[in-house]
C-alpha cells in the first residue's frame, strides 16, 4: 500500500463525485452542475430550460425528480462503494418555471449494511421549497476508485 493517496473523506467524496461524473451523460446533458459533495451529502444545481417545461409551462416533475435523484446518487456513492437506488418517493410541492434556479439539497440520514437513507431538498434561489424526494439506497459489487490505491487521513 505505498503508492496509496492519502486523503480526507472530502477528498474520496469529491473523487468519487468526479469517476461517477465522468460517464454521467444523462445529469451533464440536463445542465446540471455539482455545487458540494462530502461524505454523505450533495448539493446539485440546475436551471429549468423551455425543453423542461410541459403543457401547464411549468417544470415537468420528471426533471425535478431527476435533479433530485443525481443529488442522491452523489450523496449515496461518496465513500467510494457503487450504490443505487432501491426506493425512491417525491412529493411537489409547488410549481417551478422556466429560467429557474433550482437546488437539490441531500444529505444521508442513515446508513447500516448495505442499505442507506438519503433526504432531498429541492428549492427556488429565492428559497422556496419545490419537493421533498427520499431515497433508499442499496450497495452493490464494485468501487469508483481502486481500493488499493484509497487510504483516509485520519
Amino acid at each position: 500500500m505505498s503508492d496509496s493517496k492519502a486523503m480526507t473523506a472530502d477528498e474520496l467524496a469529491r473523487a468519487c463525485a468526479d469517476a461517477m461524473w465522468a460517464d454521467d451523460m444523462a445529469s451533464q446533458g440536463l445542465g446540471l452542475v455539482i455545487d458540494d459533495v462530502g461524505p454523505g451529502r450533495s448539493v446539485l444545481s440546475m436551471t429549468v430550460r423551455t425543453d423542461m417545461v410541459n403543457g401547464h409551462r411549468i417544470c415537468h416533475g420528471g426533471f425535478i425528480f431527476t435533479l433530485a435523484d443525481s443529488a442522491f446518487a452523489f450523496a449515496c456513492n461518496s465513500y467510494n462503494q457503487y450504490v443505487v437506488a432501491q426506493h425512491c418517493a417525491v412529493t411537489f410541492i409547488a410549481p417551478a418555471y422556466e429560467g429557474d434556479r433550482l437546488t437539490a439539497t441531500a444529505q444521508e440520514v442513515t446508513r447500516y449494511g448495505r442499505s442507506g437513507i438519503y433526504d432531498i431538498k429541492v428549492s427556488r434561489d429565492d428559497g422556496a421549497a419545490i419537493a421533498e424526494f427520499r431515497g433508499q439506497s442499496r450497495s452493490v459489487k464494485g468501487t469508483h476508485l481502486p481500493e488499493e490505491d484509497i487510504a483516509l487521513k485520519a
